[in-house]
């Protein structure tokens, strides 16, 4: 039955080309045993090549989507994607407040693979200011965190500072990603006490669109099934770095991740675990 399953839900764009956004977070949740719902704020028309269009979702109904699924359905873990606006991240941040959702994971999503803008200059304060203060765990990569930070990150040193930066924002976790740095794939995790390196992989592929969905959409269905925040940040790691190691091309440009890969061993014995 549905009420004995761990339920996640992801507020993010509808991505056409099915490798990052909504599509992505389902098929992540799918893939770790998490029953998805989702509450789509915009529509994009896009591929591995480009973002062609964007059409934003009304208030309203965005609204809308997430009382009517948290009455019926909940939510034991939420992720935040692609929010577009200040309004709809303003009316994001009050609905989940007044659901009082145990977990929030927000993923800052501000530009895609292909260079696209996916959120608007004049929402960034209202991250800050009004969703940041409810997220358990923040997922910027490096530029995100410079934007979010207001500096400039060349270093390890800088990394820290932006990091301590936004945790006074609010957030309980902020991971910065180190994906777009030389050398070792370091996720940088600070709880506002600790940092914590979280050591990974680099694959070297081409095929890398929806990581940051992924990632974010990983830790909220471990979230989800009972694990907690580290382990599930860990873990999370684990399972992106197999869905980009067993990639295939889709298309012509950044192809996406493979959610439906074989899962590790740690990641099996994590999700037995928590049966």
């Amino acid at each position: 039955m549905l009420h004995n399953l761990p339920k996640a839900m992801t507020i993010a764009g509808s991505d056409s080309g099915g490798g990052a956004g909504i599509q992505a977070d389902l098929k992540t949740f799918s893939a770790l045993g998490v029953y998805g719902t989702s509450v789509i704020t915009a529509v994009t028309a896009q591929n591995t090549v480009e973002v062609a269009a964007v059409a934003e979702v009304p208030d309203e109904v965005v609204i809308a989507q997430i009382d009517t699924v948290a009455e019926d359905i909940g939510a034991d873990a939420v992720k935040t994607g692609m929010l577009v606006n200040r309004s709809i991240i303003q009316n994001v941040a009050d609905r989940l407040e007044a659901w009082g959702i145990p977990w929030l994971v927000v993923d800052p999503v501000m530009v895609s693979k292909s260079g696209a803008s996916l959120l608007n200059p004049n929402a960034i304060s209202a991250l800050k200011k009004d969703l940041l203060p409810l997220a358990s765990i923040v997922t910027p990569n490096i530029p995100e965190a410079e934007i979010i930070a207001d500096m400039a990150i060349s270093s390890d040193e800088d990394i820290r500072e932006a990091a301590k930066r936004i945790h006074a924002l609010g957030p309980g976790i902020v991971i910065v990603k180190g994906g777009h740095l030389q050398g070792p794939a370091v996720d940088l995790v600070y709880d506002g006490d600790t940092f914590l390196p979280i050591e990974g992989e680099r694959i070297d592929t081409r095929n890398t669109h929806g990581t940051g969905c992924t990632f974010s959409a990983a830790i909220t269905a471990f979230l989800a099934r009972g694990l907690p925040p580290i382990e599930s940040i860990q873990i999370a790691k684990r399972y992106l770095e197999a869905a980009l190691r067993n990639s295939v091309p889709i298309g012509e440009g950044h192809s996406p991740v493979n959610h439906a890969t074989h899962l590790p061993d740690d990641v099996v014995k994590a999700l037995v675990a928590r049966r």
